[in-house]
């Protein structure tokens, strides 16, 4: 922990958990931002602390630019704990998921650029097209539109982080779930990188799913890999939708 952080710590009563997941907070929103996975106050970042509340990015913050005393802390009724800053509206999001999931301890939500055309052009992520991600998560599940900013949000996705990692949220964003707040950015960086490949794959011609017998085979290497993380073919979450 720097001086700096430690100094601010001592002042605000931070424990030594919440000052680190404070400053990983903005960390992961400057890399959000940088990368272009978040613009202007788009998207929030979240954690949960070992004691069952959340330190989530404050209401209408540019997520580039956060430093620990902006992060909001709630609990897990969506209410400031501490005095602090106001959470992000959208809260919700972040509320259901650690509600479904008691391993989960850090979601992100952003606006992935390619991720979110996917969506509008109706184009499935769930369907099998790259080995990599079929073999650790899967696919993407779309998860139908909800009114951002209400609780109508929320409920379009719960069934789906019920058994997945990842998600896109149609014509609005992506929500990656995680054990630490890094795994949950790798999950959004693998939801853009897919996103990105089959809208090339798309610009030069037709995409095609890889086969059910080389799902199959490619699934038959998890146990190999070593790799226990939830995986939505696997597990058969939010089977591929039908072109529109």
């Amino acid at each position: 922990m720097s001086d700096t952080l430690e100094l601010l710590a001592r002042q605000r009563g931070w424990s030594d958990e919440q000052a680190r997941l404070r400053r990983s907070i903005c960390e992961i929103g400057k890399l959000c931002y940088a990368r272009n996975y978040i613009v202007g106050a788009d998207g929030n970042i979240s954690a949960r602390l070992t004691d069952g509340t959340i330190l989530i990015t404050p209401a209408g913050a540019m997520k580039g630019f956060l430093e620990p005393q902006h992060v909001a802390h709630i609990d897990m009724q969506g209410k400031v704990v501490d005095g602090g800053p106001s959470a992000s509206s959208e809260r919700g999001i972040h509320i259901a998921c650690y509600e479904e999931r008691a391993e989960i301890r850090a979601v992100v939500h952003a606006h992935p650029p390619h991720a979110v055309a996917m969506t509008i052009a109706g184009i499935d992520m769930q369907a099998p097209f790259i080995p990599e991600i079929v073999v650790t998560i899967g696919g993407i599940p779309t998860a139908d539109f909800g009114t951002p900013g209400t609780p109508e949000l929320a409920a379009s996705i719960r069934n789906i982080v019920r058994c997945s990692d990842t998600l896109v949220m149609t014509h609005h964003g992506s929500v990656t779930l995680g054990t630490h707040l890094l795994d949950a950015y790798k999950k959004l960086d693998m939801v853009e990188h897919t996103a990105r490949i089959l809208y090339l794959a798309h610009s030069v011609g037709q995409a095609h799913p890889l086969s059910p017998e080389y799902v199959r085979k490619l699934l038959a290497t998890r146990e190999m890999l070593g790799l226990r993380g939830v995986n939505t073919l696997e597990n058969n979450c939010a089977p591929p939708r039908p072109p529109r």
